[in-house]
C-alpha cells in the first residue's frame, strides 16, 4: 500500500470525523485510530432548601462512568454460555475486562480505568453501544 492511498484514508478519516477505520484488500491490510481525548462532564442536581412532598430531601449524586471507546456490539460475557464479566455490587481493579465490545468481526476488550464498586451495568448483552455512551456505573 502505498503513502498516498493512506493519505486518502486518513482524509477520509478526518473528513466524516472517524476515529477508528480498517481497510483491506487482497493480502493488505491497515488499521488507524485517531487518538481524541475523551471528556467526561460531570451534572448536578440542585434541590431547593426547603424539601416539599414530591422533592427528595437529599440527591445522591452519580458515581463514575465507564463509557464506551468505540461503536460496537457489547458483550457481557466471553460466550453466551459464560457467567458475566462483572455484576452489580462487585468490586473491580483498574484494567479488570468489564466486557467485549464487538466492532468489524474485533473483539476488543472494555477495561475498567478506575478501580470501584460496579453500581449498574447501562446496557444489555448484545446491545449496540456508540462512542462515547456509557456502559458502567461506579459507586459514588
Amino acid at each position: 500500500m502505498d503513502i498516498k492511498k493512506i493519505r486518502e484514508l486518513l482524509d477520509l478519516m478526518e473528513e466524516k470525523d472517524l476515529l477508528n477505520l480498517e481497510y483491506g484488500y487482497d493480502d493488505k491490510y491497515i488499521g488507524l485510530t485517531r487518538n481524541t481525548a475523551v471528556q467526561t462532564v460531570a451534572t448536578t442536581q440542585v434541590v431547593s432548601a426547603a424539601p416539599s412532598a414530591t422533592t427528595p430531601a437529599v440527591v445522591k449524586p452519580s458515581g463514575q462512568l465507564e463509557t464506551s471507546p468505540m461503536v460496537g456490539v457489547f458483550y457481557s460475557a466471553p460466550s453466551p454460555n459464560d457467567p458475566p464479566f462483572v455484576k452489580v455490587g462487585q468490586k473491580v481493579e483498574a484494567g479488570d475486562t468489564l466486557g467485549i465490545i464487538e466492532a468489524m468481526k474485533i473483539m476488543n476488550p472494555l477495561e475498567a480505568t478506575q478501580s470501584g464498586i460496579i453500581e449498574e451495568i447501562l446496557v444489555k448483552n448484545a446491545e449496540v453501544v456508540e462512542f462515547g455512551q456509557p456502559v458502567i456505573r461506579y459507586k459514588a
